[in-house]
């Protein structure tokens, strides 16, 4: 079976931490959206879209443990 070694470098580093706030702004405009939405189905598919996100954003998290919330702050860039 093959394994994906995950790229650690600085540069990768960077580039999970901008995909990361990325993630953390389509999050909150997804949860706006839902929250003005009524269609029990649209706010579902759009639940599973955060859901995954969050997932990624915690493999992140676990791929790089010492990011600072400063670093991944939305208004720090």
């Amino acid at each position: 079976m093959d394994e994906n070694i995950e790229d650690k470098s600085e540069e990768s580093r960077k580039n999970h931490i901008s995909y990361y706030k990325s993630l953390s702004r389509v999050i909150q405009e997804l949860k706006a959206e839902m929250n003005a939405e009524s269609n029990s189905t649209i706010v579902s598919h759009l639940e599973n879209r955060i859901d995954a996100m969050e997932k990624d954003k915690k493999r992140i998290r676990e791929m790089f443990p010492d990011m600072t919330d400063g670093e991944i702050d939305d208004n720090s860039g």
